[in-house]
């Protein structure tokens, strides 16, 4: 059975001179432990400020607070490469779901792009608001599905701020719907491995970039393309929601470079 996960922002365990301490968990992950009602003798999982994975065993639970002792120290094996979804800002609650979704299927990091076609508009105030919405609903996906890492959520960029920040990634693949059938994932990968001299897809760093609602603009993937390794590519021959593409695009990058458990990490 998978063990409840936990990150610790602000504590390293290998600095704990005691063998029994007490778990720094944030309030939010505080209540989560009162509700799933953990036990004395009960193992869990634990990522640290230092980004060191442990198995913990709890000593003694007093309401949230978790008394225990590290059991082993555990391996974290990278298994793909870092897979970045840049993604039109969506209206209504799609846009939590496609992060909390992505991170799960494990997405490193979100890049939110206000685009022209953008139903939804962010000011300062509500861009904060949402940004930390995002980030409090990657890391919860993060523990569901007991990732070792929490998705990096950033601010909210422009097409042209986009563009410039990906300009060293392996590839840049933008979905878009007019893409001739001819220009797959698979295709734009091994080309990007190729020009950067890269044998193992597990060290790529790939973006995936998604239009909102109304898709890309001609000119938008003009600019996202017109970087370094930087192509249009298609999904397929039918037109996803910008909440579906959100997250199968991602998925298929992984699944080519390995990173599902399906296809080979080398080329």
């Amino acid at each position: 059975m998978s063990l409840h996960h936990f990150f610790l922002d602000d504590q390293v365990l290998a600095d704990e001179a005691d063998e029994v301490f007490p778990l720094r968990l944030s309030a939010d992950d505080r209540k989560h432990a009162k509700v799933l009602r953990l036990a004395a003798g009960e193992h869990v999982s634990v990522v640290d400020a230092a980004r060191d994975y442990f198995e913990c065993e709890i000593v003694q639970v007093e309401g949230g607070d978790i008394r225990a002792r590290i059991s082993q120290r555990l391996d974290m094996e990278q298994t793909g490469p870092d897979v970045i979804l840049v993604q039109g800002i969506a209206k209504g609650e799609k846009m939590d779901d496609v992060i909390r979704h992505a991170t799960e299927v494990g997405v490193a990091a979100f890049i939110p792009m206000a685009s022209s076609r953008c139903v939804v508009r962010l000011d300062e105030k509500k861009a904060a608001s949402r940004v930390a919405r995002w980030r409090a609903i990657a890391k919860s996906a993060a523990m569901q599905s007991g990732r070792l890492t929490v998705p990096e959520v950033g601010e909210p960029m422009s097409v042209k701020q986009v563009a410039e920040a990906l300009s060293g990634a392996t590839c840049v693949l933008v979905c878009w719907e007019e893409c001739p059938a001819t220009s797959t994932i698979a295709d734009a990968i091994a080309r990007g491995m190729a020009e950067c001299a890269m044998g193992d897809r597990r060290d790529a760093r790939i973006a995936v970039v998604v239009g909102p609602e109304g898709g890309l603009s001609a000119d938008e993937v003009d600019i996202l393309t017109s970087g370094p390794r930087s192509w249009p590519v298609t999904l397929g021959p039918t037109i996803l929601r910008t909440e579906t593409a959100g997250v199968v695009a991602p998925a298929l990058v992984l699944y080519e470079c390995g990173g599902m458990g399906a296809k080979g990490s080398e080329e």
